[in-house]
């Protein structure tokens, strides 16, 4: 049914809880996981040219980050079976960057946790699930 399933993550513990569930829809339909890590911008000041990390070190340290998350949900793959590959990409908006690799990586499924939040917590942290299904064409997996 599903050849490619995207799997976003950030890294937290209910985005690993629902790992689970995205190795399981892989391994059910043979399909390849592939995971992608949403690294942020440098943020850039108009106020100061004064930063309090100089930009390269700021990149670095993003890229180990999302490296490391992206090979945790690699690693949980491989040992399961499934063939995976990761993804980090800089993204000021992480739902405008999931779905751009859903597209790239020609995902037919995204599977992605959502931390619940209801009423007004969730209307001014924003959701970048809700995001995701708001502007997505393609089905996507919910796991709370």
């Amino acid at each position: 049914m599903y050849k490619r399933i995207l799997f976003p993550t950030d890294g937290s513990d209910i985005t690993s809880k629902a790992l689970q569930t995205a190795i399981g829809m892989a391994r059910l339909n043979g399909a390849e996981l592939v995971t992608l890590a949403v690294k942020e911008p440098f943020p850039y000041s108009a106020v100061s040219e004064m930063q309090p990390v100089p930009p390269q070190e700021f990149f670095d340290a993003q890229e180990r980050i999302a490296a490391a998350r992206v090979k945790l949900v690699t690693d949980a793959a491989a040992a399961a079976g499934v063939t995976a590959k990761g993804y980090t990409v800089e993204g000021l908006h992480p739902w405008e960057a999931i779905l751009d690799q859903a597209k790239a990586a020609g995902a037919d499924l995204i599977v992605m946790a959502s931390h619940g939040r209801r009423g007004m917590s969730a209307l001014l942290l924003g959701s970048e699930t809700q995001k995701v299904l708001t502007h997505s064409t393609l089905p996507v997996l919910v796991v709370r």
